[in-house]
């Protein structure tokens, strides 16, 4: 299932159970997980896009390995809210995704979540090849956070 509703977070809680935040971009997806009490985002890895069959198996052994129970994808609206190109990208590879997984996958406004990520980095004086390399695993904690602080 695919919405924007996060009240569908709350059916699949379950202890030990984890939540994966996207960040999916054209050459990569960064990929955060929460911790077990739904409290905090932690940024994972980014995974390199290799097409679509090949980036859904990655995702799909992540799920595996750390018990995740709910997806939680960037959604790029356009600054008036309303869905542009890459929007429509994003929800082609949820589509692709939900077909892997029998998962609820949620979309989050991120249109403020790179920003974010790249001024924290800032802030934390990263040279520029260091943030190149870690923004996206980055804004999608911003992005699995802000999920996490609205369902509490």
């Amino acid at each position: 299932m695919i919405t924007q509703d996060l009240a569908i977070l709350k059916t699949v809680k379950a202890a030990g159970s984890r939540l994966a935040g996207l960040d999916i971009g054209d050459r990569t997806i960064g990929v955060s997980l929460s911790d077990t009490t739904w409290q905090l985002a932690t940024p994972l890895q980014t995974v390199e896009r290799r097409g679509t069959v090949k980036d859904v198996a990655a995702l799909c052994q992540l799920v595996q390995a750390h018990h995740i129970v709910g997806i939680v994808a960037g959604f790029p609206l356009n600054m008036n809210g309303e869905e542009g190109p890459q929007a429509q990208k994003v929800r082609v590879f949820a589509d692709a995704l939900v077909a892997a997984i029998d998962l609820p996958i949620v979309l989050w406004d991120e249109r403020w979540s790179t920003l974010a990520a790249s001024r924290a980095l800032l802030e934390a004086d990263l040279s520029r090849k260091k943030r190149s390399k870690v923004i996206d695993k980055v804004a999608a904690s911003y992005i699995l956070q802000g999920v996490l602080d609205a369902i509490r």
